[in-house]
Order: structure tokens, then C-alpha cells, then sequence
């Protein structure tokens, strides 16, 4: 397995890029579009095939956007931002479709449930997931995650738990968030309820993904420079890979679930190989930290070969072949 450099476009937007996702190509539209999030408060969308081409550029929040989610038909996609506000708005027209907030705490990361009927956004200092039906719009569950025993609701409790970080498994059953702490929390979405922990960070847990190829495999970035893979229903870890010098700010898993990428604040893009449970390669695109990082989901007409998307606060785009 391996990434070929296809492209960096420079000042793709006119700050950092903090945030990067892919709404899949669906009947109407036969393609692919990269969506990115920035901190000059815009949302852009691309076509990224083997040039990065701009279709469109969304504002409409006051500050930053710190993450961006794709629904799976391809049809709707969603922004949020510093300003604690979510839009969820209509890929093709831009039409705003809701607007969502979960007073007094600011949204980090979010994602669609894998056949669509939900958004899951991290809650930040509410130290809890946000659930809102896609259908209504309405807040349907806030997974909170259980404070120590002893202790009684304070600040200190709500910046260790702040979450930053949330993911679905596959079939759509769990829910796992990380925490500035180190700490991930999985839930059963059904029943509403906290199942465990899964511990082995020491810091800050920026991003998860779930393998796509097994349900009980979660694999995590952290601050501490590691990439961790645990089996999330038997609450153990299966592994740790190392090679980032700094903090790892974003992971993504390829479709076919052989490989990992990361993002780091080192201001590189690694491939890991699963089987080997090691990097492989390392890309040095960028100039600045590396916030996200996306591989393209299969499907779209003409199609031949995979492709691995990053962005970083250099401000651009980068864009791999993966094959």
C-alpha cells in the first residue's frame, strides 16, 4: 500500500483548515465532493479527483469551523463551528436545513450514524454526546459521560472529560468519544447507557474512527503521539503504533480497513499498515500542523483508485493517490 502526491493547492482558504470529510458521490451528482471546514468561518466544497478544483464556498457562522460530516446519501452535509452552532444544509443548493445548538457548550467533532438517522456531535465541556434525529431535528439523546465517584460537579471534572472526539461503529450500535483526559467512553446508543472506558491515553483524545471492516475494532489519535487500536466491546487494547514526533490531531481509516492515515502537529501525513501495525511512509506536503485527514469513500462514476485528502493550518489541501 502506498500514497502518491497529486496535488497541493496553497491558500485553499484564507486561514487554517482545520477540518476535511468527503460527501459521497449519489444519483444525481456521479462524483465525490471534498468539503473542508476553516477558521476564516467558511466551508468550502471541492472536486477532487486529481486536480482540487473549488464548486462553492458556504458562510453563515460567525467563527471558526472546527468540523465538518457528511450524511451517507450524499445529499446533505453538516458544519460546526466556535460559535456552538451547527448547519446542516442541502449539499447542491446550500439551502440551510437546520440550525443546532446545545447551549452552553461549544460542538467539536460529529458524525453521521452510518445509515443516516442521526448526527452525534462531542459536546466539549458539557462532557457528553449530543444525538439529534435526522428526520426532526430534534435533540433526541445527550451520553453523558459518568463523573468519578467522589466527586461532585466542578470545573476541573468538566476540562479533563471535555469531549473532543466522537464515532459510530459500523452498525451503527456504539458510540465512542475521547476526552482531553486520555479517556474514551462507549456507549450503547439504543438504551442510552455508558458501557466503559477504554483507557491508555495519558492525553488529550482528538480523533476516533472505527475499523470498517470489524465493528469492534477502534482506533484512536492522541496528543501523546500514539495511534491505538482496542478491541471497544472487550474494553482492551490491541495495540499501539508509534512514529509522530507530536501530537496526532486526526486518523482515518481506509475503506477497504488495511490501512490507517494521520495527521500531526509534526506537519506530516503517515500511512500505516495494519498488518504490520507500522508507518510505511510519511508525506511532508504540509508546512504547518496537519488537522485533518480523509480518504474518499469507494463509488462514483469512473472511479479507478483510492484517494487520502489533507488539510492543515498552512492553509492548504493535499491530495494522494492510495493504492
Amino acid at each position: 500500500m502506498k500514497l502518491a502526491g497529486l496535488k497541493s493547492l496553497e491558500s485553499a482558504h484564507d486561514d487554517s483548515i482545520w477540518a476535511a470529510t468527503w460527501i459521497p458521490a449519489n444519483d444525481t451528482r456521479p462524483f465525490s465532493l471534498l468539503l473542508t471546514g476553516s477558521l476564516d468561518e467558511s466551508v468550502r466544497l471541492w472536486k477532487a479527483d486529481d486536480d482540487v478544483v473549488l464548486e462553492r464556498t458556504n458562510t453563515g457562522h460567525s467563527l471558526g469551523v472546527v468540523s465538518v460530516a457528511a450524511h451517507p446519501s450524499g445529499v446533505i452535509a453538516a458544519s460546526a463551528s466556535l460559535d456552538s452552532f451547527v448547519r446542516v444544509f442541502d449539499v447542491d443548493s446550500n439551502t440551510t436545513i437546520a440550525t443546532l445548538e446545545a447551549p452552553p457548550s461549544e460542538s467539536w467533532q460529529m458524525q453521521f450514524h452510518p445509515k443516516g438517522t442521526m448526527l452525534a456531535v462531542a459536546g466539549g465541556s458539557s462532557t457528553s454526546i449530543k444525538v439529534w434525529d435526522t428526520s426532526t431535528w430534534q435533540l433526541v439523546a445527550s451520553l453523558q459521560i459518568p463523573r468519578p465517584e467522589s466527586s461532585k460537579p466542578n470545573d476541573k471534572i468538566a476540562t479533563k472529560k471535555f469531549v473532543l472526539s466522537v464515532a459510530w461503529s459500523p452498525d451503527g450500535r456504539r458510540l465512542a468519544c475521547g476526552s482531553m483526559d486520555g479517556t474514551i467512553s462507549v456507549f450503547d446508543v439504543s438504551r442510552g447507557k455508558f458501557l466503559h472506558h477504554l483507557e491508555g491515553h495519558l492525553m488529550p483524545v482528538r480523533s476516533l474512527i472505527y475499523s470498517p471492516s470489524d465493528p469492534r475494532v477502534l482506533f484512536s489519535g492522541s496528543d501523546d503521539a500514539h495511534i491505538h487500536m482496542y478491541d471497544a466491546e472487550g474494553k482492551s487494547l490491541i495495540g499501539s503504533m508509534s512514529g509522530h514526533s507530536s501530537w496526532v490531531l486526526s486518523i482515518d481509516a481506509s475503506p477497504d480497513g488495511g490501512a490507517i492515515a494521520s495527521g500531526s502537529s509534526d506537519k506530516t501525513v503517515k500511512l500505516w499498515d495494519l498488518n504490520m501495525r507500522a508507518a510505511v511512509q510519511s508525506m511532508t506536503n504540509h508546512s504547518d500542523m496537519v488537522w485533518g485527514v480523509a480518504f474518499r469513500p469507494p463509488g462514483g462514476a469512473g472511479v479507478r483508485s483510492g484517494r487520502l485528502a489533507s488539510v492543515s493550518d498552512d492553509k492548504s489541501i493535499s491530495l494522494y493517490d492510495y493504492s
